[in-house]
């Protein structure tokens, strides 16, 4: 009779590289939709998915390939065997190490979510440990997606690791139990936390005792916002200063980093309604209070698209500003910045609101660069985003509502500003140069029933725009010719220049509007402003003309500015 079954997914990032578990469900379907999307994203060169059957008899795992994409595996020669080399965790200490912890907290991640704990509790608390003895199949579960991929690595016995790994569990539960039985572990409740620390310094298991204290502490407390507000509580009852401090301070620091880690108790500390770019928009405020806060005091917009942090991720926020608890810190910054460069959306479905809240991210995070991040990661990070934001799959969903050409053009020339990298700033340009060079655009903005002169504003805005958007010369002269060419037309329809020559106007009224056109002003660089700069100067040349300015030298001083950006000062 089979026994339970499981499916885990293995990608290779590269094609020389070994596989890696990437993931391990019981729902065939989660796992081969997990596999598709690694390859459809890129994040794998290759992906397999395996069924993985555990009998009862043996209680080991029969393993059948479900999926297999990607790139062919390359031959490579099979791995020496050092009979020196061993398991990567030997001991029950090395359970302990932030690495060991984090894979528990990967392989037992479900479990660990059913119990609202973390890996560093399930180490320290005796009813965790309990209860993940009497379960059987989720540790036996964990262990073999731990020793697979070892052994595989090691070309060592898959079957050996198993047994090592399982002794090694048993060793760890029953030292647990144990300090559980000789009520090792104090009860923070009954004594406070600075005396616990007082009490432990300079005994020989003080790290181990003092974290099963903390731990023991959150026991009954469900969800991770409760569980933050108490280990809050026990920062604010620690220690002043010294090792008793630190004693407190750092099993609650690696309990914290845990939790973070957790994307259900990340959405239970920031609110579950926050979105993706809205949650990490409010994890760097929580890291950086007072650099967003000067922020958002100067940038009403800013400060609605930061969400505010509230209640125990407020009172973190203050003492991460002081200085106090680094390693967290340093382990959000680099969340944020995992996440920038992943292919998750931070929007879904709402591409400008994509647009927002990445620029808000990037003046949040370039504010803080020095103390948590260097500049020059921020980039990369934004420029690896960018590619995403100039495909054709977004570009499509971020102009589809627009209801006219110029509106595109507008949202094209905002992506221009705000993509990062030589790179993405070309395909952005080339997005924008489309669009306005296209027929439908000369077609709908001469057609538009606007007059000329909001027409050649339009233009001249989005000039203006593509030139303080950072692209290179040679897109710039290109977008810039293209919305000249567009301008030129619409004068000529309109024969603008002309009427305002001819107009029965007094003279600085009509060099006025000449000259602000010539000098892209009040239209677009190109024919247009040849046009009128060959008006210009021909009036200029009239003697009525020149005789009224010279009745009213204020009006020639005030165009002297003019003829000067005009380029017609000598």
């Amino acid at each position: 009779m089979a026994g339970p079954v499981h499916y885990e997914v293995y990608i290779r990032k590269t094609p020389p590289a070994s596989w890696a578990l990437e993931m391990a469900t019981e729902d065939r379907k989660q796992a081969v939709d997990a596999a598709e999307d690694l390859m459809r994203d890129g994040r794998a060169c290759a992906v397999r998915v395996t069924k993985e059957t555990l009998d009862p008899e043996t209680m080991e795992f029969a393993s059948v390939v479900v999926l297999n994409r990607g790139a062919p595996e390359l031959k490579r020669k099979a791995p020496v065997r050092d009979a020196d080399a061993g398991p990567v965790c030997r001991g029950v200490q090395d359970l302990y190490a932030p690495h060991a912890r984090e894979l528990i907290g990967r392989v037992l991640e479900d479990w660990l979510n059913r119990q609202g704990a973390t890996a560093f509790e399930l180490l320290h608390r005796p009813d965790l440990a309990e209860r993940l003895e009497a379960s059987g199949v989720e540790l036996q579960h964990a262990i073999q997606k731990v020793a697979v991929p070892e052994a595989q690595a090691l070309g060592q016995s898959v079957h050996e690791l198993v047994r090592h790994y399982q002794r090694l569990a048993e060793q760890a539960v029953e030292r647990v139990l144990q300090s559980g039985r000789r009520k090792l572990f104090p009860n923070l409740d009954e004594q406070s936390v600075a005396d616990t620390a007082q009490r432990l310094s300079g005994a020989p298991d003080r790290a181990f005792i003092m974290g099963g204290a903390v731990s023991g502490a959150l026991t009954g407390l469900r969800g991770a916002r409760a569980r933050l507000d108490r280990l809050m509580d026990l920062c604010d009852q620690a220690p002043t200063e010294g090792a008793p401090r630190a004693l407190v301070m750092v099993p609650i620091e690696q309990i914290l980093c845990e939790l973070f880690a957790s994307r259900s108790g990340l959405a239970q500390i920031l609110g579950p309604a926050l979105d993706q770019g809205a949650s990490l928009a409010a994890v760097v405020r929580m890291v950086a209070p007072r650099e967003v806060g000067l922020l958002t005091a100067q940038d009403p917009k800013l400060a609605v698209l930061v969400p505010q942090v509230e209640g125990a991720a407020a009172r973190l926020g203050e003492r991460m500003a002081t200085g106090e608890f680094p390693l967290l810190s340093a382990a959000l910054a680099r969340m944020v910045l995992r996440e920038l460069m992943s292919q998750r959306r931070l929007r879904p479905g709402d591409a400008e609101g994509e647009i927002d809240i990445l620029r808000a991210l990037a003046m949040t995070l370039t504010a803080t660069a020095g103390r948590l991040l260097t500049l020059e990661e921020v980039q990369t990070a934004f420029s690896e985003r960018s590619k995403g934001l100039v495909t054709a799959d977004f570009v499509a969903v971020y102009v589809k509502g627009c209801p006219h050409v110029l509106c595109e053009a507008e949202r094209l020339t905002r992506l221009c500003e705000n993509v990062t990298g030589a790179a993405n700033k070309r395909s952005a340009a080339r997005w924008l140069d489309a669009c306005v060079a296209s027929l439908r655009f000369e077609t709908e903005i001469r057609s538009s029933s606007q007059s000329p002169g909001q027409k050649l504003a339009a233009l001249q805005g989005l000039q203006r725009a593509a030139r303080n958007a950072a692209l290179s010369e040679r897109d710039g002269e290109a977008i810039a010719a293209a919305l000249g060419v567009v301008g030129g037309a619409v004068e000529a329809d309109a024969r603008l220049v002309a009427q305002i020559g001819r107009a029965p106007a007094p003279a600085p009224q009509k060099l006025a509007a000449l000259l602000r056109l010539a000098a892209a002003e009040t239209g677009p660089t190109g024919p247009v402003a040849d046009r009128a700069k060959a008006e210009a100067l021909r009036l200029l040349r009239t003697p009525d003309v020149r005789a009224s300015l010279t009745a009213a030298p204020d009006a020639a001083q005030t165009l002297k500015p003019l003829i000067k950006a005009a380029g017609l000062a000598a």
